[in-house]
């Protein structure tokens, strides 16, 4: 049994799209996770990015989700530290998660190459994209901390309101948000550093290529290394495991004409901005039920890991993406023994 979420960009475009404005997009992205969770899929999570016409700072619409439904998780992929205050992100996050009945999974991490040039610097950092790095992870271990509830703040003599003595803590505190914490790792390095930290562990379409294998093989050698490095951490909680994956099902006309042709279909190796070493990115997984329920068993990576996300392509409108998601609850999933 795994949990099934899906992934989504919140993309706008004026041309060439059926979402075209910021207001369709964070609209559409409520009611597809409605729509998601009618269908039981498990999870509603969307990327994170800056100075694009995309989802950006994602509270507001996690707290949106969260006042339509009930059960789904709702969650990131992921939080760029390069640009986050740890303390105000933790208000922000323990909020977002009281109001959601502590669905919130929260996915933190690097970042990915983004639209500007050293795009932190507007919000106030002024480091080199070298010395982000370290900075990136720094922040996300100050902000576990926060979360955590441990009191650190010397308390007003005259304080507004009545208050217990002693050090203060950031309100509103969200005891069970330290466990739904993920790192989004890209080696098998960052995976065991993440488990040495208490995150769970949350891997995309792309690894650093670390062999000639493929993709999904690289993918689970990665989960693996992070399952044995918390087992010698010995935190008191399960950790999870998540892999990202692009499934297009064929079953229709309206599919063909979308992803028949001109997809990528094979692994692919290059090079992100600022990294030196290749990167492998994963295949997408396109054609008629038989072929994908045969082809996504032998993925080694899902086998790994206890939850999957969708990539959708929200480009294309709500009713689309609920109609790919119910092929893969409906059709693949059981099929595969994942429901």
């Amino acid at each position: 049994m795994k949990k099934i979420g899906f992934l989504s960009f919140g993309f706008w475009q004026p041309n060439n799209s059926l979402v075209t404005t910021a207001q369709q997009s964070y609209q559409e992205s409520v009611e597809l996770a409605v729509e998601a969770e009618k269908l039981g899929v498990d999870g509603a999570w969307f990327r994170v990015h800056h100075f694009a016409d995309q989802i950006g700072t994602p509270y507001p619409l996690m707290a949106a989700i969260a006042a339509k439904t009930s059960r789904i998780e709702i969650g990131t992929g992921v939080v760029d530290m390069r640009y986050e205050n740890p303390y105000m992100m933790a208000e922000n996050v323990m909020s977002t998660d009281v109001l959601s009945q502590n669905r919130v999974q929260l996915g933190v991490g690097r970042g990915s190459p983004e639209q500007v040039e050293d795009g932190w610097k507007y919000w106030g950092y002024d480091y080199s994209e070298e010395e982000i790095k370290d900075v990136a992870r720094e922040r996300a271990l100050k902000f576990l901390d926060l979360i955590k509830g441990r009191p650190f703040a010397k308390p007003n003599a005259q304080p507004m309101f009545p208050q217990a003595p002693g050090l203060r803590r950031l309100e509103p505190f969200s005891p069970t948000l330290p466990q739904h914490i993920w790192w989004g790792a890209g080696s098998q390095a960052t995976a065991v550093w993440a488990a040495q930290h208490g995150m769970n562990l949350q891997s995309s379409t792309l690894v650093n290529y670390e062999s000639n294998e493929p993709f999904h093989v690289q993918q689970a050698k990665q989960l693996r290394a992070f399952k044995a490095a918390w087992a010698e951490a010995g935190h008191d909680f399960a950790p999870r495991t998540l892999v990202t994956r692009s499934i297009m099902p064929i079953v229709n006309d309206l599919d063909r004409q979308y992803f028949a042709e001109g997809t990528q279909t094979q692994d692919e190796v290059g090079y992100l901005a600022y990294h030196q070493n290749p990167t492998i990115f994963g295949k997408m997984y396109v054609g008629e039920v038989d072929q994908l329920v045969k082809e996504l068993g032998e993925d080694e990576a899902i086998k790994e890991a206890d939850t999957i996300l969708i990539t959708v392509p929200s480009t294309l409108g709500v009713a689309y993406n609920v109609h790919i998601l119910q092929v893969i609850m409906q059709d693949i999933a059981p099929a595969l023994g994942w429901k």
